[in-house]
C-alpha cells in the first residue's frame, strides 16, 4: 500500500482535490492538533526538572524593631535599613528516577498524541472518501431514475392515448401512472440522500453546507476498487496509528508507576545562595557586603496516612487498564481487517451475479415489450418486467457503491499510508 496519500490509488482527480483540503480545514483535526501541542508543552515542562532553578531577589526595607521583640538588643527601638540583593540556586538530584520517569511518561504521552492525531486524520480522510463514493453512487442512481421517470412518463402518455383510442384498458393507464409516481418517489429519495451526503462532505472540509456544491458526476459502470494486498497479520501492529497510541499509553502508565514508587525515597536538593546585604546604599554592592551559603538538603515523608501507597496502587491500576485497552484495540483491528476483506471479496462475487441478472432482466424486458405490442401479454407483464429491470439496475449501482466503500474501509483498517516511523523519536 502507498505511504502518504493513499486515496490516489483510486485515480480520481476530484477526490484528490477534496482530500488535500481536509488537513488545513477540518475542525476536528484542528482540535486534535491543539491537544498535541499541549502534550508537547507538557514534555518540555517535565524536561525542565533536569536543570537547576535560579531565582533572583532584590529588596529594600526600612523598618523599626519592636521593643518587645524576643531578641537581644538596645533598650530602645531602632530604625534600620536592610538592602538585599541575591540569587539562589536549587537543584534536585534524580537519584530514584522520579524526574526521568516523569519525562518518559510525558514523552510517551506526546507520542500517543501524535498517533491519535494520525488516527483521526486517517478516519476523516476515509470518511471523506466513503462519502465521496456514496455521492457519486447517488449521482449514478439519480441518472438511472431520471431516465426511468422520463421513459415511464412517455409510456404513461402512450397508454393514455391507446386507452382513448380503445386499444388499452383503463387498468393499463392506472398501472402506468402508479409506476411513474413510484419512480418519481425513488428519484426524490435519492436526491435527498445526495444532498445530505454533500452536506456531510462540506462539514468535513470545514465549509458551510449552504454554499458548498459538488457537481453531478456518476460513476462509470466499469469503475472498480483498486487491488489491495493486506500483507501478513503481524504487520498490522506496525501500520495502525491507534495501536501505536495504545502501546505508548501502556508505556507511559508504566513510567508513572516509577514516579509513584520514587515518592517513598528522600528528595535530595543542593541549595546555594549568593549576593549582597547592607544597611546603607553606599555600601550595598561592595566586597564587604558579600554573603553566601551552600549546602545540601534532604526531605523525606515519614507519615502521610497511606497516601503514597494509594497513589502507587492508582498507578498500577492505570497500567492494567491501559494494557487491557491495548489488547482490545489490537483485537478490534484484526476484526476490522477481516470484516473488510470479507466484504470486498463477497461484494465482488455479488457484483458478478448482479451483472448477469441485469442482462437477463434487460432481455426479458425487450421480450415483454415486443409481446405487449403484438397483443400477446397484458401491460401488467410489461410493468412487472420494467420494475424488475429498474431494481436490478439500482442494485448493481448500490453494489458498486458498497464495493468502493468497502475498499475504503479496508484501507482504513490497514492503517492507510501510516507507519510507525511517523512518530517522533
Amino acid at each position: 500500500m502507498e505511504r502518504g496519500p493513499w486515496w490516489r490509488m483510486y485515480q480520481d482527480p476530484e477526490l484528490d482535490v477534496l482530500e488535500m483540503q481536509v488537513e488545513g480545514a477540518n475542525q476536528e483535526l484542528k482540535v486534535a492538533l491543539a491537544r498535541l501541542q499541549e502534550a508537547r508543552a507538557q514534555t518540555r515542562i517535565a524536561r525542565a526538572a533536569y536543570f537547576p532553578v535560579v531565582n533572583g531577589t532584590a529588596s529594600i526595607q526600612h523598618y523599626r524593631n519592636s521593643l518587645y521583640a524576643p531578641t537581644h538588643g538596645p533598650a530602645t527601638p531602632t530604625i534600620t535599613n536592610d538592602l538585599l540583593l541575591n540569587a539562589d540556586v536549587s537543584y534536585e538530584a534524580d537519584l530514584w528516577g522520579r524526574i526521568g520517569n516523569s519525562v518518559a511518561a510525558a514523552r510517551l504521552a506526546e507520542q500517543a498524541g501524535t498517533a491519535d492525531l494520525s488516527s483521526l486524520s486517517l478516519a476523516i480522510h476515509a470518511e471523506l472518501a466513503g462519502d465521496y463514493f456514496v455521492l457519486r453512487g447517488a449521482d449514478t442512481e439519480q441518472e438511472i431514475l431520471d431516465q426511468t421517470v422520463a421513459d415511464y412518463a412517455r409510456a404513461f402518455t402512450l397508454t393514455q392515448s391507446l386507452h382513448a383510442g380503445g386499444l388499452a384498458a383503463l387498468a393499463d393507464v392506472d398501472q402506468a401512472r402508479a409506476q411513474l409516481e413510484t419512480a418519481k418517489a425513488k428519484a426524490a429519495e435519492t436526491h435527498l440522500l445526495r444532498a445530505q451526503t454533500e452536506h456531510a462532505i462540506a462539514v468535513l472540509l470545514g465549509e458551510s453546507a449552504l454554499s458548498f456544491r459538488l457537481g453531478a458526476n456518476p460513476l462509470p459502470p466499469e469503475t472498480a476498487p483498486p487491488a489491495l494486498n493486506p500483507g501478513v497479520p503481524s504487520a498490522l501492529l506496525e501500520r495502525r496509528p491507534d495501536i501505536a497510541a495504545a502501546e505508548r499509553l501502556v508505556a507511559a502508565a508504566n513510567a508513572e508507576i516509577g514516579v509513584a514508587r520514587a515518592a517513598y525515597f528522600p528528595v535530595f536538593d543542593l541549595m546555594a545562595v549568593a549576593g549582597f546585604e547592607s544597611t546603607e546604599p553606599s555600601t550595598w554592592v561592595t566586597a564587604p557586603a558579600r554573603m553566601w551559603s551552600l549546602g545540601p538538603a534532604a526531605a523525606v515523608t515519614l507519615f502521610d496516612g497511606g497516601r503514597r501507597r494509594a497513589q502507587l496502587a492508582v498507578s498500577k491500576a492505570a497500567y492494567d487498564e491501559q494494557v487491557a485497552e491495548y489488547r482490545s484495540v489490537v483485537l478490534v483491528a484484526y476484526q476490522e481487517v477481516q470484516d473488510s476483506l470479507s466484504a470486498v471479496h463477497d461484494l465482488e462475487l455479488e457484483s458478478s451475479s448482479e451483472a448477469a441478472a441485469l442482462q437477463s432482466n434487460a432481455s426479458a424486458l425487450r421480450q415483454a415489450q415486443y409481446q405487449y405490442q403484438m397483443g400477446l401479454v397484458t401491460y401488467l407483464q410489461v410493468v412487472v418486467t420494467e420494475n424488475a429491470t429498474l431494481a436490478a439496475r439500482l442494485a448493481a449501482a448500490d453494489i458498486q457503491i458498497r464495493r468502493m466503500s468497502a475498499s475504503v474501509l479496508l484501507i482504513k483498517a490497514l492503517g492507510g499510508g501510516w507507519d510507525r516511523g511517523s512518530l517522533p523519536p
